[in-house]
């Protein structure tokens, strides 16, 4: 590649002439589907802002100017141009390249992401530490129009704004966060972005209002009043000026001469600026530009086809929920389904095409969800919340509080639980089971495998109080758990018969335990095998049974303080029965990106591990 071979830090990018900028921009789309076909990763959110990327690192002197990405899976492009571009074949695995920005990783990565909504606050709080210092640089924030339903942005726009510290938000307006937008703030995003002559009429009621012969005071307010009266007539961005932000915009986020020229106006103004760009999601790559949604995030794909090579075998957890959901709302007729913008991945978009009165996608606003689906219930009906475990943890005051309080009968459908892989640290579900099972009134259940995921839901719905089911993500485990015994409060399912030694295995983690008890039995031991399905309650009755084992061992995909086995523990101590008892678990950690295959074997939680360790600590007293 002409251009892009010769990139490897903004420094190089700054020598290269404008008029050679589309060419920069065409090899560098080139590259992205080149390497994520092979990889995976985000692709259509990264095609959309190959310009802007381009035109910030041109414009501003990076490092010292900070760039924030909001969610920062978009931040391909600026990993590409920062000299990161021979790591991309280990994109988003073990001990490759992060799929996120990552302060570790290079110094031009100003703040770590993989949430969406926070950039404004980040860049908020930064140029404040940069102002207090006494220095002088630029504060860049990338958001999308899909973050801007997060309550968190107008907290932030309400402090920049009343501060007036030089700050540049930039808002990236492409009509989708992962699916399409939707709700007022969409609405009224996309009355801005059709408002073309924006700019154009600013400009002409300031020059026209300047050339006015001022006599007298009274002349003075006639043109004070008159230049607010018509600009809030015709100035579609005055909600944000009204913040005390200076608003520009909409323009080309598509064209990066156009961008560059607008950077290198608005880089000068020494208050807070929303710079609002239009971009396409998955611009110059066919088949992402006409379905952005399935190429957010991809695995592997054929590049002349755009279709996957490797499709899961077997039916998913998501596809599994999304049926029972839609078979039990026959009959109940208050079961309501509720997603934050992300109808496709948690299944609630089957759901709305038989009830789309009760479905409710109120965008990517996790805590808002969370207390209407608290409204829903005061009132009578019975929501049921399809949510990642990662992105459900943003609400643990509104669960606490506004659901758990009141004991409200609301189900949470909790995706994506335990390792989800290739996103690594700011995705791994591994902290749910914590934080939720020691919320008083909480039901925390997960299941072993699709019997099960059925089962649970059918139970939650009939339970009254608030009740959470976690599951993996991808093809449903095909373990089959023996004795088939109905889900019931707080107890255990007894797999297999035993002696001295039980093991214990919370939801997804039972192929596991299971290979570990087949090693077992061919080295001579004769452990019980049960799973748990609750981490809480867990029942009297299953406690006492374990009290006639010697060693208890407990395996979950969860991390160990606060986990199942950190329950079962507390659990057990209550009843006086004390035992000795290990937990197969993840540490207090972040865990990197890898593969669940990958990150089972190195934290010890695959089969043959967990088969070493229990003969070690058995062998040991």
């Amino acid at each position: 590649m002409k251009f892009l071979d010769k990139i490897n830090s903004p420094e190089d990018l700054r020598k290269i002439d404008i008029k050679n900028l589309p060419k920069v921009a065409e090899e560098i789309r080139q590259f992205l589907v080149s390497s994520v076909s092979v990889t995976g990763g985000h692709l259509a959110s990264n095609l959309g802002v190959v310009e802007l990327t381009i035109a910030l690192h041109y414009c501003f002197d990076t490092p010292k100017d900070k760039i924030i990405w909001d969610v920062g899976h978009q931040a391909y492009v600026h990993k590409i141009l920062t000299g990161r571009k021979a790591d991309f074949p280990t994109l988003r695995k073990l001990g490759g390249l992060s799929g996120f920005p990552k302060t570790e990783e290079s110094k031009y990565d100003t703040f770590n992401v993989g949430h969406s909504s926070t950039s404004v606050s980040a860049a908020d709080g930064m140029a404040a530490a940069r102002d207090l210092n006494g220095e002088n640089y630029n504060i860049v924030s990338v958001i999308g129009d899909g973050s801007f339903t997060g309550g968190m942005v107008y907290e932030a726009l309400n402090n920049a704004g009343r501060k007036k510290t030089k700050l540049l938000i930039i808002l990236n307006d492409n009509g989708m966060s992962i699916s399409k937008n939707v709700g007022s703030i969409s609405a009224y995003l996309t009355n801005l972005r059709a408002s073309k002559a924006y700019t154009e009429a600013k400009s002409d009621i300031k020059f026209a209002f300047d050339k006015v012969p001022v006599v007298g005071e009274k002349a003075k307010n006639f043109v004070s009043k008159s230049k607010k009266s018509i600009k809030k007539a015709i100035i579609p961005g005055e909600f944000f000026e009204g913040l005390g932000i200076n608003y520009m915009g909409p323009i080309d986020g598509n064209n990066v001469k156009e961008l560059i020229k607008t950077l290198n106006k608005v880089k000068n103004f020494n208050e807070p600026v929303l710079l609002h760009i239009y971009t396409k999601k998955g611009k110059g790559y066919a088949p992402a530009e006409a379905d952005p949604e399935k190429f957010h995030g991809v695995g592997s794909f054929d590049i002349e086809t755009g279709e996957p090579l490797n499709k899961p075998s077997g039916e998913t957890y998501g596809s599994v929920f999304s049926k029972t959901l839609i078979r039990l709302a026959s009959t109940k007729k208050k079961i309501c389904a509720i997603t934050a913008a992300m109808p496709d991945s948690t299944g609630i978009s089957n759901f709305r095409r038989f009830y789309p009165e009760r479905t409710f996608d109120v965008g990517i606003a996790e805590q808002h969800a969370v207390t209407f689906a608290a409204g829903l219930a005061i009132s009578g009906f019975i929501p049921v919340f399809a949510v990642y475990s990662t992105f459900l943890q943003r609400s643990y005051d509104q669960l606490l509080h506004d659901v758990c309080l009141q004991n409200l009968h609301v189900v949470f459908a909790i995706d994506r639980a335990g390792i989800v892989g290739d996103d690594g640290e700011t995705h791994q579900g591994i902290f749910d089971t914590s934080f939720l099972s020691h919320m008083p009134n909480m039901t925390v259940m997960a299941p072993c495998n699709k019997r099960e995921l059925k089962e649970m839901l059918a139970y939650a719905i009939s339970h009254k109080g608030p009740c959470a089911i976690r599951y993996p993500k991808g093809v449903c485990c095909d373990v089959l758990c023996g004795s088939n015994e109905p889900v019931r409060t707080g107890m255990a399912e007894r797999v297999y018969e035993g002696e001295k030694i039980a093991l214990v295995s919370y939801g997804a983690m039972m192929k596991n335990t299971l290979t570990a008890y087949g090693i077992l039995i061919k080295k001579g031991y004769v452990p019980a095998v049960y799973n748990a399905r609750f981490a809480s309650p867990i029942a009297p009755g299953f406690l006492e049974e374990l009290g006639g084992y010697d060693f208890i061992f407990t395996v979950e995909d969860n991390i160990a303080a606060g986990g199942y086995g950190s329950n079962l523990a507390a659990g057990l101590a209550e009843h006086n029965i004390y035992k000795k008892i290990h937990s197969f678990a993840f540490p207090k950690a972040f865990i990197e990106a890898g593969t669940r295959e990958q990150l089972f074997e190195k934290y010890g939680l695959d089969g043959k591990s967990i088969a070493e360790a229990v003969e070690r600590f058995v062998e040991n007293g």
